[in-house]
């Protein structure tokens, strides 16, 4: 009888420790993330552009975010140089970023956490690498922060062509590069 006692307290104990709501080391960033990603992802998923011209580079980037997170795009990248030939100063021809042309696909996700001084904030990953098999090189590997998604404006930080207040901004819709 004592062994029926003691076997059953004991399955009451676990019954009572196992619990099928899960437990987060951090619960504010668990829900933060929760919204986050309840109010951004209906409006990032799609596809959304990005070029940019300057006399000395080219950039044309397309996005396209899909609801269960991967994603892929395009992205071309030319550069030239000023130089002088004979005391005159000309552009050499455009060429190719080496290894920053062409398609790639990776995934994608909104979270919500702190920095290393517990500052909060909105953070897109991204993660992607080109098709082709001889670049091993991935278009992106690191998480930016994310500042709004809208019906026509997509904005984060971290890329090489901001705006003044050091934003990049996506451009709704399936383009291609004008050049």
């Amino acid at each position: 009888m004592k062994q029926i006692t003691l076997f059953f307290l004991f399955a009451i104990t676990l019954a009572a420790c196992s619990s099928s709501e899960p437990e987060y080391a951090d619960k504010e960033a668990h829900e933060k993330t929760e919204q986050l990603r309840k109010q951004y992802t209906p409006l990032i998923v799609g596809t959304w552009h990005i070029e940019q011209i300057t006399e000395n580079h080219r950039f044309f980037e397309r996005l396209t975010f899909q609801a269960d997170g991967k994603m892929n795009g395009i992205r071309k990248w030319q550069i030239r140089q000023l130089v002088t030939v004979e005391g005159v100063q000309r552009y050499t021809d455009w060429e190719n970023v080496e290894y920053q042309n062409g398609e790639f696909f990776g995934t994608w996700r909104l979270q919500w956490e702190r920095d290393d001084k517990g500052i909060g904030q909105n953070i897109i990953y991204l993660y992607a690498q080109y098709e082709n098999p001889q670049y091993e090189y991935l278009t992106y590997s690191h998480n930016v922060p994310f500042n709004f998604a809208g019906d026509n404006i997509l904005r984060f930080k971290g890329f090489e062509f901001c705006n003044k207040d050091g934003w990049t901004e996506y451009q709704k819709g399936d383009s291609e590069p004008s050049f």
